[in-house]
């Protein structure tokens, strides 16, 4: 009895370094795999205001504006300015993507309705970011609020509010969970359109890793979301749920989309609906082609239909559009 439970006891003690590696090495990699996605590759915008404006006179009106988030990071957007004591929208690009891509959205939004539009950059995005890490919309949340907060300071020439009562998000993906989130934090907040969300932030990360490193993507996806837990320790990483979130938001108006271009996030976008409280007046349509995900690919006119879509939503649940006044004739 004695001698077996000695063998035993040596199985054990050459087992355990074994398995203390193994799970050591799985540990190293997850929070390797958690730290590259959190890193977005940086590219040139696909068009600045500059050149927009060659095209648009609206778009020539873009300024660039940056603002402090409430942890003391900085903070970039475009912003376009619309009637005094108009609402405001704000637009959040997806994973991998930057303001530059909802340019021609913010300008068409802006002319059509003479909404102030505010197109950030999301942390870890963009040109040079002035944070270089993005945290899967945790403290995306907490920077839409801020953004708020900015819009709410902008004054007019007479130092009057430039912005309304209530504000728009649109959320694309990564910005969906931002914009939902901060909706809840938020009561302003008053329409939000939300393409492609993901059921929550492991979602994304396990999409953002599956793409990147898809050999055994199953495997690589889930030593990510692991390793997110200690790389994410003393960070704002959130894990609720996207469903959790949308149950606080009453009395918003809500459009969601998805389609076949990301069937990743169509199912839980679709799911979402029955999330809101009754007094969430929800529209949705989960069958583009394509939803937003990809619709900067698509051709001219299914570009511009996705965006008359988004257009009227907000022109229909925030307020009819601001003429803006002539100015009176040089005497």
């Amino acid at each position: 009895m004695a001698r077996s439970t000695r063998l035993i006891k040596s199985f054990y003690k050459l087992l355990f370094p074994v398995v203390f590696l193994i799970a050591a090495a799985a540990l190293a990699a997850g929070v390797w795999f958690a730290h590259e996605s959190s890193r977005p590759a940086s590219a040139a915008y696909l068009v600045t205001p500059d050149k927009y404006g060659r095209l648009s006179a609206r778009g020539a009106q873009v300024t660039e504006e940056a603002w402090a988030n409430r942890d003391g990071t900085q903070a970039r957007g475009w912003l376009l300015r619309g009637s005094p004591g108009a609402p405001a929208v704000i637009l959040l690009h997806k994973y991998g993507a930057d303001r530059s891509h909802l340019l021609n959205l913010g300008v068409k939004l802006n002319e059509a309705t003479n909404f102030t539009v505010l197109m950030p950059d999301l942390r870890g995005h963009g040109q040079n970011p002035t944070v270089p890490y993005t945290s899967f919309g945790g403290c995306e949340t907490t920077d839409t609020v801020s953004a708020v907060d900015f819009l709410r300071a902008q004054k007019t020439m007479d130092q009057a509010a430039l912005v309304g009562e209530n504000i728009g998000i649109y959320g694309l993906e990564i910005g969906s969970l931002a914009a939902l989130n901060a909706a809840g934090q938020v009561e302003a907040v008053k329409a939000i359109v939300l393409d492609s969300v993901p059921a929550d932030s492991d979602s994304l990360v396990a999409s953002v890793i599956d793409k990147r490193y898809p050999f055994i993507s199953s495997v690589t996806a889930r030593l990510g979301q692991l390793g997110a837990y200690p790389y994410f320790y003393e960070g704002c990483y959130s894990r609720v749920p996207a469903c959790e979130s949308a149950k606080v938001l009453g009395n918003r108006e809500t459009l969601l989309l998805a389609g076949s271009d990301a069937p990743e996030f169509q199912e839980s976008t679709s799911k979402l609906k029955g999330c809101f409280p009754t007094t969430t007046r929800t529209e949705s349509n989960t069958s583009l082609s394509p939803s937003g995900f990809s619709v900067i690919n698509a051709s001219i006119p299914v570009s511009e239909s996705y965006d008359q879509r988004v257009i009227d939503f907000f022109r229909n649940k925030l307020g009819e559009p601001v003429m803006i006044a002539a100015e009176p004739p040089a005497q």
